[in-house]
């Protein structure tokens, strides 16, 4: 088994604890390409640097094509450039929210989020919407920690994560956790123990799903929404970017 796992932002340190994380899930036989982005946002935060993402992330989706990779993982919690990449892309390709997501539909009732700036909620609440599990979500709770703060003990991030953790659990009534963010993938197993609830992290939750996908040799459809780009000529920036059908 072939991962392809990709950081749309260009952070190496993220890119770094991604790869832990998704090691740690993964089959022992699985090689998993841990990339980020050659050029992007330092971090994701919010809907502005969702866009300017995209092309960077779909560069490293067609090189793990190129390589004949058997799934993708996008490991970025807003699911950047999921639709596209889907498009791009004949293996499977998985979004760590969209994953996340869903796993805590099979362990609990109600769940919530815990994510980092607020400005990043809304995108939250828009996938719910899209993915039809907004019912199931109690809420999206965000910390205010930057994402490249987590790794800075000063922050205090764990603690603030914990906090909303907390609050979640007890003012929203919400029976599962789901980390809103790649950067705090390494948190899951030790935040679940400290309040007793499954807390769930999208890399590793990705990983597990894109290997199932690609074990039972599912594709991704070629049909409608996610069919081959259509063969055209991108201009300026995007020009390297054109299909070629």
């Amino acid at each position: 088994m072939h991962l392809n796992v990709v950081n749309p932002n260009t952070t190496a340190a993220m890119t770094r604890t991604i790869a832990a994380a998704a090691a740690k899930a993964a089959r022992p036989d699985t090689v998993i390409r841990a990339v980020s982005s050659t050029f992007g946002p330092a971090s994701i935060e919010g809907a502005y640097d969702d866009a300017f993402a995209v092309p960077g992330l779909l560069e490293q989706i067609k090189a793990g094509e190129a390589e004949g990779v058997d799934a993708h993982v996008i490991a970025c919690f807003d699911d950047t450039g999921l639709d596209a990449a889907r498009a791009l892309a004949d293996a499977p390709v998985v979004g760590i929210g969209e994953a996340g997501f869903h796993l805590a539909t099979m362990l609990a009732h109600r769940f919530a989020v815990v994510t980092t700036l607020s400005r990043s909620v809304p995108v939250l609440e828009n996938n719910l919407l899209r993915y039809g599990l907004d019912r199931r979500c109690a809420r999206v709770r965000a910390t205010d920690v930057a994402v490249l703060e987590l790794d800075n003990p000063a922050s205090n991030a764990r603690a603030k994560i914990g906090r909303e953790i907390a609050h979640a659990r007890d003012e929203d009534h919400a029976e599962a956790i789901v980390l809103g963010c790649a950067g705090m993938a390494d948190l899951a197993a030790s935040l679940s123990a400290e309040f007793g609830v499954p807390v769930i992290d999208g890399v590793a939750a990705a990983v597990v799903l894109a290997e199932g996908l690609a074990a039972i040799g599912l594709r991704t459809s070629k049909r409608g929404g996610y069919a081959r780009p259509l063969a055209k000529t991108y201009s300026g920036l995007f020009e390297r970017f054109s299909p070629k059908g």
